[in-house]
């Protein structure tokens, strides 16, 4: 007779299914990295470009900031991924799963990183700004050179953690057949009927974002708050 442990064992780890699937599933890990960096650059350059274009405060530009930034913050990011794939076919575009996931994701976390570089912009005293003008700096040195390193610096710890949380957000991919960790482990799963591919998924998820969730960590302790 089979005892409950045996069976969990063979339904969580199957030697013999992981070491047939497991190539395959670690091949996705290629995907998931290029995806998550490509998000990690241009989600976080757009947001830093956002901020700086509401700096300048012109009103139907700031308009227009801030009403991409509340739609993007607002969809979740299945819909959006969805939305894209399947909607902007009956319109001509059609683009491959792998952009309409990079796009999604970069164009959420675009706007949450530019509610976080807009609050680091903000929280920079205003006698900072007319000191510097008058000493004849023009807004945009002004900007480049005193206000956005301070803003960048403050805004590096809460801008970490939203990061990994909407990185992390690459396994949605699966649901439009990007073949990255999470659909590949679906997939063998699909034909196994058992669990193992899911726990080889989820094992190298830890292997790709435990190191961000550190890295993020060392720089929230050397950025971040600090008592006197």
């Amino acid at each position: 007779m089979i005892s409950d442990w045996d069976r969990f064992i063979a339904t969580f780890f199957d030697a013999e299914i992981a070491a047939r699937y497991f190539p395959a599933i670690v091949g996705g890990v290629a995907v998931t990295v290029l995806v998550g960096l490509a998000v990690i650059v241009t989600g976080i350059a757009a947001g830093l470009g956002l901020a700086v274009l509401r700096a300048l405060d012109r009103r139907p530009l700031t308009f227009l900031v801030i009403v991409f930034v509340d739609i993007f913050r607002a969809l979740p990011p299945l819909v959006l991924i969805l939305i894209i794939y399947f909607g902007l076919p009956n319109i001509g575009i059609v683009l491959p799963n792998f952009i309409v996931l990079w796009l999604a994701l970069a164009a959420v976390l675009a706007a949450f990183a530019e509610e976080v570089f807009w609050a680091g912009i903000t929280s920079v005293p205003r006698g900072q700004w007319m000191a510097a003008r008058s000493t004849g700096l023009t807004f945009g040195q002004t900007l480049a050179s005193v206000v956005l390193p301070q803003a960048v610096r403050l805004a590096i710890p809460p801008l970490t953690n939203k990061t990994i949380a909407i990185t992390k957000n690459t396994a949605l991919g699966s649901a439009i057949g990007v073949s990255e960790i999470l659909g590949r482990s679906m997939s063998a799963q699909a034909f196994t009927g058992n669990a193992t591919p899911l726990m080889i998924g989820a094992g190298l998820y830890l292997l790709v974002f435990v190191p961000l969730v550190a890295a993020s960590r060392w720089l929230e302790s050397r950025y971040g708050w600090r008592r006197a």
